[in-house]
């Protein structure tokens, strides 16, 4: 013992003399004073070290019975067409053990967005038959106004809304927006619990969120997970970008509110990845900015209104970003310009890269629809754009989507090595008329061998440009090529389509 605290008692009686040398303003300490102190120190060492705090959890039971009430069971009813046989002669249904379902059923986006698979119909004859579904939502007006997914009620008939004291209430459908699917109900009740909004923006990877929902029909279900991403782009839901969390969600789920940790509303459950057609950790969430502001609009006018810029785009893969000459393999590569469109009266062009957008740093392609598509129609936005070689400022003023929709194209991510390896001859009039271009723009490829066929491309598809500079002779070819790094960006034309293939030479 006296071993051990030899140590610790040195090292204050140091620590007093020192003091006292050197006081100046807190005065002499005393003797009896030292040894007092000398008691504490010791005892201080002797007492074993205190194991660090755990990191406290989010009181999932807190925000759950404060929150709870506030989110309700929806119950949808409407027809669908099945076969005479229900579908009993599809093999399909069969193995997949559910009957037929069909793109005009109105229950068809509700298991598609689950990834449900759908077999097709079988047989002949067709009949209606009723059948109902059931689905999320959640209170965010103590007057009756409800949140959920424009897919849960889609080509319903009636919607029944169920709140937690079983009381239960005839929905009217206020308006429902596909392209965010994000749908509005009206309730006659008052007096109603509802939730708190949050924002999404606050979110950080890695942040515990809770989903309270009716997953296959059990009401109020609760599960908790973290957010694994934010900004998600997914195939034809280029307006939404999308949180992505591990928090078990399934079908029934589907409208339902996505809370954070301070029990705060930050997304509406929407959609999942799934092999099974059941929850794989793979869960989407639609921003609670982006509801909210499809909500306001439909309230106000029962409408909604989205904003286009005009263009077509696709990813900046590393290929490109070679091509191109951009520091990074990043922005929204312009694949179309809409002719007349806002992006070709703001001065944009094929081959351009848009960086930023009102100061927005676009990382991927489905960043730039998702942040035009919450704007509003008549909106300016300011573009960043990578222009041969170097970044230009560009202004738009945002047209309506209704008036055409935007469009994200997709390249085959396929590249070789080699020369280019494209045969290539002037269109003729009948051609480019064919291909839908003008005559003596372009080239039309004969044939492809080595890298670009291995990139994609194909005998019959036309050659527009060369790393964003138009070719309409044999001698832009070549010179476009001189230049060329390891790799080019080719703008291909097939069947009134336009995208740009990336090929590596080397």
């Amino acid at each position: 013992m006296n071993t051990l605290l030899a140590t610790p008692r040195r090292l204050v009686l140091a620590l007093v003399a020192a003091g006292a040398l050197g006081a100046t303003g807190a005065g002499l300490i005393t003797a009896h004073e030292a040894r007092a102190q000398l008691a504490q120190q010791v005892a201080a060492a002797a007492a074993p070290a205190t194991a660090p705090a755990a990191a406290a959890l989010p009181d999932f039971s807190a925000i759950t019975a404060r929150y709870g009430p506030a989110v309700v069971n929806i119950s949808v009813s409407g027809m669908r067409k099945v076969s005479d046989d229900d579908g009993a002669n599809s093999p399909t249904a069969h193995q997949r053990g559910m009957p037929g379902i069909t793109p005009d059923d109105p229950f068809y986006e509700f298991f598609r967005r689950f990834g449900i698979p759908m077999p097709d119909m079988g047989g002949q004859g067709q009949r209606s038959v009723p059948v109902r579904g059931e689905g999320s939502g959640f209170i965010i007006d103590p007057n009756g106004i409800v949140l959920t997914n424009a897919h849960v009620v889609k080509g319903a008939t009636d919607v029944t809304v169920k709140l937690t004291d079983r009381r239960e209430f005839r929905a009217k459908v206020l308006g429902a927006d596909p392209k965010t699917d994000v749908a509005v109900l009206k309730i006659d009740a008052s007096n109603l619990p509802t939730v708190q909004l949050g924002s999404s923006d606050d979110l950080k990877v890695g942040d515990w969120v809770l989903a309270i929902g009716s997953p296959f029909g059990f009401e109020n279900s609760v599960t908790v997970g973290v957010v694994s991403a934010k900004g998600r782009s997914l195939p034809d839901d280029s307006y939404v970008p999308f949180i992505q969390t591990d928090a078990a969600v399934n079908p029934g789920n589907s409208g339902g509110p996505l809370f954070n940790a301070r029990g705060e509303v930050v997304g509406i459950n929407s959609q999942i990845y799934s092999r099974s057609g059941g929850f794989q950790g793979l869960s989407f969430s639609i921003p609670i900015e982006v509801a909210t502001r499809v909500e306001q609009q439909i309230v106000a006018t029962g409408r909604v209104e989205h904003a286009r810029l005009g263009v077509a785009v696709q990813e900046v893969n590393q290929t490109f970003a070679d091509s191109f000459k951009l520091p990074r393999p990043a922005g929204a590569l312009v694949a179309n310009v809409d002719a007349g469109g806002p992006a070709d009266k703001a001065g944009l062009k094929v081959g351009d890269v848009i960086l930023k957008i009102n100061g927005r740093p676009i990382v991927a392609s489905g960043d730039l629809p998702a942040f035009v598509g919450q704007q509003a129609p008549g909106d300016k936005v300011q573009m960043e754009v990578w222009r041969q070689g170097r970044a230009e400022t560009l202004a738009a003023t945002l047209g309506n989507a209704d008036d055409k929709a935007a469009k994200v194209a997709r390249g085959d991510d396929a590249v070789g090595k080699g020369q280019l390896g494209l045969t290539l001859r002037p269109l003729q009039p009948d051609e480019a008329r064919a291909a839908g271009v003008e005559n003596g723009q372009g080239l039309l490829i004969e044939d492809a061998r080595g890298p670009a066929a291995m990139a994609g491309v194909q005998g019959g598809d036309v050659l527009l440009a060369i790393n964003g500079m138009p070719v309409r002779s044999m001698e832009q070819v070549r010179a476009a090529m001189a230049h060329a790094g390891k790799s080019v960006a080719l703008l291909i034309e097939r069947d009134g389509d336009k995208i740009f293939v990336p090929v590596r030479l080397g």
